[in-house]
């Protein structure tokens, strides 16, 4: 098979490389890629929102599946585009893509179908921010609708705070919405619960913990993930079953309900307080960096599970897991989340041996006149499995000190939980 694979990400390199594992994928080509996925596949560099473009590369590279790794092209319609023009592609339609495109979309199908979420409501101006927080206990949640890169949710401690962040959001911050959700903070711990799905059925893809702040002991910004492990050591048989009851099911009813189902990779973001799980965010696709501790403990060939979803033939697959644990830990270019400078050097990138349980995968590179050169926050995502994460993080950290890249940093805390 040939396969077109959408995005540039550490998740896309893993995609690129899980895919390749299997005698029955001939070629893969990435749109745009990184310097990563160009030393395993083909990097084509053409902007992957121009649809027709899209196609007539597609059309040229005789691709037999289109995997979309990230969340935009899913949320502007690529794969009703695709599928209009006969190409098989895996990932939802665009109406269902709004469960990750409009929080407002997700928390209206919690409300009617009784989803446990964090009570809130939808603003459109300010008297409906004032108007929720007489009646609301700090800190308050603050979340744009659309997409913001990871970016769009704020935990505010002050009402000042809340009215400060909601009129950047009514003045435009974020391109994707002028709208936002209010909504009362939840403590309890973060879980990642991940499913693959077709029109009939779905099965379970992984589980992860991530750390979403930029800084150790959970402090500073929100950015796009600092870190992963996998499995949740959280999720019990018991748990996952409420899990599926009271939010999974509800959600894929109501959308065949609409003549719109969920295709693809779904993960919940779930808030675990008292052994109850609470739906925090839908993502519509694999979470970066989640997807990059849940395909090196995979049994089962990815093809197979993609080729099974886009069959809607879930049913008939059986997806085995290894019994390994794995951490990913990110390394970042210094100023990130904020201002970063990009074109610097990772000059001993190529001098690292790893072993067979090891991995870098790239995320914000390129490869310019024969070097490395940082291109994004993320730069990228060192990954090792094993059987106990206090010496897999030992492990990469290791790694991470052989860079000697005094332009980056990152997360020595990575899976403190568990640790």
């Amino acid at each position: 098979m040939n396969i077109a694979l959408i995005g540039s990400g550490g998740r896309e390199h893993a995609l690129c490389d899980f895919l390749l594992k299997s005698k029955k994928v001939k070629k893969v080509i990435c749109i745009p890629g990184n310097a990563g996925t160009a030393r395993i596949a083909k990097n084509i560099k053409i902007d992957y929102l121009d649809f027709r473009l899209l196609l007539n590369e597609i059309k040229r590279n005789h691709i037999d599946l289109v995997v979309v790794g990230p969340e935009e092209p899913l949320v502007k319609g690529i794969a009703d585009f695709l599928q209009k023009n006969k190409i098989r592609v895996f990932g939802p339609k665009k109406y269902a893509a709004q469960l990750e495109g409009s929080k407002a979309f997700m928390k209206t199908i919690c409300r009617k179908n009784n989803i446990p979420t964090a009570n809130f409501k939808i603003c459109k101006k300010k008297r409906d921010v004032l108007s929720f927080l007489k009646k609301s206990k700090l800190p308050v949640v603050v979340k744009a609708d659309g997409l913001a890169a990871g970016k769009g949710v704020s935990i505010c401690k002050t009402y000042k705070q809340v009215v400060n962040i909601c009129n950047q959001i009514f003045s435009g911050k974020f391109k994707s919405s002028k709208k936002l959700i209010l909504e009362e903070f939840l403590e309890g711990e973060e879980v990642s619960y991940f499913l693959v799905v077709d029109k009939k059925n779905f099965a379970f893809m992984g589980s992860a913990q991530d750390h979403k702040r930029v800084y150790e002991n959970e402090k500073g910004p929100n950015t796009g993930g600092m870190g992963a492990y996998s499995p949740a050591p959280i999720i019990t048989k018991e748990l996952e079953n409420k899990i599926i009851k009271k939010i999974i099911n509800p959600t894929l009813k109501e959308l065949k309900k609409r003549g719109n189902a969920f295709t693809g990779f779904l993960y919940a973001g779930l808030m675990i307080k008292d052994n109850e799980p609470y739906l925090i965010e839908y993502n519509i696709r694999m979470g970066d960096p989640e997807c990059q501790v849940i395909l090196p403990r995979l049994k089962t060939e990815l093809i197979d599970i993609l080729n099974s979803a886009v069959n809607n033939r879930i049913d008939k697959l059986n997806i085995k897991w290894k019994n390994k644990k794995c951490m990913t830990i990110v390394v970042c270019s210094k100023g990130y989340p904020g201002n970063y400078p990009k074109g610097k050097i990772i000059k001993n990138l190529n001098k690292i041996k790893l072993d067979q349980n090891s991995t870098i995968f790239h995320a914000g590179t390129k490869y310019i006149n024969k070097n490395f050169i940082s291109n994004g926050g993320r730069v990228l995502n060192v990954t090792t499995t094993g059987y106990k994460f206090s010496e897999i993080r030992k492990k990469i950290i290791k790694i991470i000190r052989k860079l000697k890249w005094k332009h980056g940093f990152f997360r020595k805390d990575i899976g403190w939980r568990v640790i």
